[in-house]
């Protein structure tokens, strides 16, 4: 079916934002689509960067939220690709969904960018975040709402657990490459733990006339996000019910991926405002001990020679950017 966008362009800061909103008969109609002003609304945002198939995947268990009547919901996904590699995905899936779907580009890679248009078209009084590669369970939306409700808190994170499509090497489930830690419901959370991966929040926290997201973080805008609102009085829990999955993909066992993604995220945490000369002396003391252990770790398995490699390549990437020196000059390690 071929379908014809509405496409305005939006005046940003840094540039012009490409929005594309799908037709209204893509759209719920009207009368049904109005919220009942006794019932909470959902807005469920999407960041994605090719990868459509993944998309499908999300979109499609997405629509099959079971929401118990307790509140309505609808999808923004927002395209981080200015090629819009996402655009047919969505219009395919979303002609044939009750669901409403909007439909956004922000051409400039930066996920902080693409999270902020995200919250720009958000309805309704919460916003979910689900990354693309990840599929959730039934009653995800529901268990996230409710534990809202239940604790009073500003916003619910719950646990990405790794799916695995393909038969994996045994050295990356051995070395816990993608588990990640998990809390007991109703645990306050502070900074660190904060992501996007699998959240709900009160819309009403997002701060007006500043970005949720700052674009100077090129990973861990989300901690950082987490953090100023802590600071700010703001209560978020964990829901260990609340589960998501994430799709692991082969090419994320690549030893390439991982090292690159390592050197990423180093060369993000020297722009934390609590980054300092300490944390620049355990790297320089890191680098040369990781190197001197690495062939006597090599003995104990593979898994755990790549756990001190990844450590060291995060090493690296902090003290490469404090010499400002970028090795890695993409926005997202994909392949």
């Amino acid at each position: 079916m071929s379908c014809r966008l509405a496409i305005s362009l939006l005046s940003t800061q840094g540039g012009v934002t490409l929005s594309v909103h799908l037709p209204a008969r893509y759209m719920l109609p009207e009368s049904s689509a109005a919220i009942p002003s006794t019932t909470s609304h959902i807005s469920v945002c999407i960041c994605t960067y090719k990868r459509p198939e993944f998309l499908r995947r999300l979109l499609n268990d997405l629509f099959r939220q079971d929401t118990g009547v307790a509140f309505t919901y609808s999808i923004v996904v927002v395209d981080n690709d200015k090629l819009c590699s996402a655009q047919t995905v969505v219009s395919e899936l979303a002609a044939d969904s009750t669901i409403s779907v909007s439909y956004c580009v922000e051409p400039r890679q930066n996920i902080a960018l693409a999270r902020n248009m995200a919250v720009e078209n958000a309805q309704g009084d919460f916003i979910a975040f689900i990354d693309d590669d990840e599929f959730p369970t039934k009653g995800w939306l529901a268990t996230l709402f409710r534990a809202c409700h239940e604790y009073n808190v500003d916003g619910v994170l719950g646990p990405v657990k790794p799916q695995y499509d393909t038969e994996v090497p045994k050295w990356v489930i051995r070395g816990r490459f993608y588990d990640r830690p998990t809390y007991p419901t109703g645990l306050v959370i502070d900074g660190r733990k904060g992501r996007t991966g699998n959240l709900l929040l009160k819309k009403r926290i997002f701060p007006v006339g500043e970005p949720a997201f700052r674009p100077e973080f090129l990973t861990g805008e989300d901690q950082d996000f987490f953090r100023r609102m802590i600071a700010r009085g703001h209560v978020f829990i964990w829901c260990n019910e609340a589960v998501a999955y994430e799709v692991v993909s082969p090419v994320r066992w690549q030893r390439n991926f991982m090292l690159r993604r390592a050197l990423l995220c180093g060369r993000a945490a020297v722009i934390h405002p609590a980054f300092g000369m300490f944390d620049i002396a355990k790297s320089v003391v890191a680098v040369p001990a990781y190197i001197l252990a690495l062939p006597f770790v090599l003995v104990l398995g593979h898994h755990r020679f790549m756990s001190l490699l990844v450590k060291l390549f995060d090493h690296l990437g902090k003290l490469l950017a404090f010499l400002g020196i970028s090795p890695v000059k993409q926005q997202y390690v994909t392949d």
